[in-house]
């Protein structure tokens, strides 16, 4: 009885550190608004940011030489890769011609960072590539796009799941066997690698993307992919607070900017079975208001639809659900009440006969 206990505790142990020896895909969402940058560029700068994220990044894939990174843009007028640049299938082809390119690079003469015998080569390439993807971003972002203060963070979020998911599919054999259909078991099923997504916000979300957003966050939540978000302004954005909360990420507000890789590194930094030893230093206080579907307004008090729970922040016209064509009774709601003027009733009193007297006085006895 004794050994067989000792086996269960031996496996439970062994199946503990898989767990904790499996890979992780790090979707790190950047914000690249130029005006929210123009405003931070005295106290936060885009390039110091970029070179804090690098030094994160690099800790990150040390951890694990299997772990995995990604960079999107989350940009004004699109969302888009910026590592890696090209698909996975693409990378796997490369591979084997990498050597050979870095071999004729040498014989021309080409002194490039992924060369340098004093820098880790993965980092290096990361760092040039992220580099080169961000001034090609901003190069070819038309001057029509910067009077858009908001940025396309459902595009960026939908993005990063599709990664996560399509990794996920290729790298466990339980999902591999036919990915159109996941059920309840293969999805709460251990995989064999682990996803979370790291959002640095610097504008707020447009209640105009609130419902392809919080359908990333569902999304995101049943998948079991925990989004982080780290403001980088006060003026945090609502629905990144909601997206925090339903996917046990964790959320916060940037207090000190030359404090920014600390924050990273202590907060970001530690892998999800990590976290149930810490205490996650997240925010306590969700702002959970949502946006019409009506007029895209953050309302604390709306009409909601009992069939499609879209919500409204006034009755619609006709009072009819234009999502989903229902015609919702309203009933009397909102509407003041009716009123009525209700007669005072005299008081009874009795007097030493037994008898009240009209006027409540009592008479004297005879």
């Amino acid at each position: 009885m004794a050994s067989r206990m000792d086996e269960l505790d031996a496996s439970e142990h062994y199946t503990k550190e898989s767990e904790d020896a499996a890979p992780v895909l790090l979707n790190i969402i950047l914000d690249t608004n130029p005006i929210a940058w123009a405003y931070l560029s005295d106290t936060l700068p885009l390039p110091k940011v970029v070179a804090a994220l690098l030094v994160f990044i690099n800790a990150h894939l040390a951890f694990n030489q299997a772990n995995k990174i990604s960079v999107i843009a989350s940009h004004v007028d699109r969302a888009e890769f910026l590592y890696p640049t090209i698909t996975p299938s693409e990378v796997q082809s490369n591979e084997a011609n990498e050597m050979d390119t870095v071999m004729q690079n040498a014989r021309n003469g080409h002194d490039t960072a992924a060369d340098d015998a004093n820098f880790y080569r993965p980092f290096a390439t990361i760092a040039s590539s992220l580099n080169d993807a961000l001034r090609k971003l901003f190069a070819k972002t038309p001057p029509s796009a910067l009077s858009n203060s908001t940025t396309a963070l459902a595009g960026a979020m939908t993005l990063a799941l599709a990664h996560a998911n399509k990794l996920i599919v290729e790298l466990t054999p339980d999902r591999s066997t036919n990915p159109a259909v996941i059920t309840s078991s293969a999805l709460t099923a251990p995989t064999a690698l682990h996803s979370r997504i790291l959002v640095l916000s610097a504008s707020p979300a447009s209640p105009h993307q609130y419902i392809p957003l919080m359908n990333a966050i569902f999304a995101s939540a049943r998948l079991s992919i925990p989004i982080d978000v780290l403001a980088l302004t006060p003026t945090s954005s609502t629905f990144l607070q909601q997206a925090s909360s339903t996917t046990n990420g964790i959320f916060l507000t940037l207090q000190y900017p030359h404090g920014l890789l600390q924050t990273l590194l202590q907060a970001f930094l530690p892998s999800l079975p990590s976290r149930g030893y810490l205490v996650p230093a997240t925010q306590s206080a969700v702002d959970f208001r949502a946006a019409c579907f009506c007029h895209r307004k953050v309302v604390d008090v709306g009409y909601v639809c009992s069939i499609c729970l879209s919500i409204f922040c006034e009755p619609p016209e006709g009072a009819i659900c234009f999502t989903c064509g229902t015609k919702l009774r309203l009933q009397d709601y909102g509407k003041k009440p009716v009123v009525t003027v209700r007669k005072k009733k005299r008081k009874r009193q009795e007097g030493d006969n037994g008898v009240a007297t009209p006027s409540g006085r009592m008479t004297p006895a005879a």
